[in-house]
């Protein structure tokens, strides 16, 4: 009589197969992650831009407030679709404004614009959510660095562009 089934040397390979497989495999997919969160990072900055510069023709200044770009007041509707808001995590980055250190316009219908921004987008785990750190001003040019910090954005200590 002959016995229907694996032996205990059969499964051993089949699950020592399967472990090589899936060690191979997993770095792929967490790199693959990291660069789809680093793309769109990079896109949702286009973005960024785009909605200042259309905050910029309407009230002839940057917004320095994610509010100002996703609840404007009045009936007047969002120039930018992203639910965000300072320190808020999309696809693995932290996202932070200021106003670039520029100075207030008036003649706005808001209280206070700005002649300038920065937004910024790092990792909200180095390593594990995205590598390099992203900003952009209202020259549009995004620029990195590849530890994850915090780019310079002007003068002789800019961090490269992309």
């Amino acid at each position: 009589m002959k016995n229907k089934g694996f032996t205990l040397i059969e499964l051993m390979i089949v699950v020592a197969i399967i472990a090589i497989i899936a060690a191979i495999a997993i770095p792929n997919l967490l790199r693959a992650r990291l660069q789809a969160n680093e793309s769109a990072t990079i896109s949702n900055l286009k973005t960024i831009v785009g909605s200042q510069n259309s905050f910029a023709a309407a009230e002839r200044g940057y917004a320095n407030t994610w509010e100002l770009l996703t609840n404007p007041a009045g009936d007047v509707p969002p120039y930018l679709d992203l639910q965000i808001t300072d320190g808020a995590l999309i696809q693995g980055y932290t996202y932070t404004m200021d106003d670039g250190g520029s100075s207030t316009l008036a003649g706005s219908t808001v209280t206070t614009v700005y002649t300038n921004f920065n937004a910024f987008a790092v990792p909200g785990t180095q390593g594990r959510t995205g590598v390099r750190g992203f900003g952009v001003d209202a020259g549009g040019v995004i620029r990195y660095t590849p530890d994850g910090s915090q780019p310079e954005l002007e003068g002789e200590g800019a961090s490269e562009p992309i």
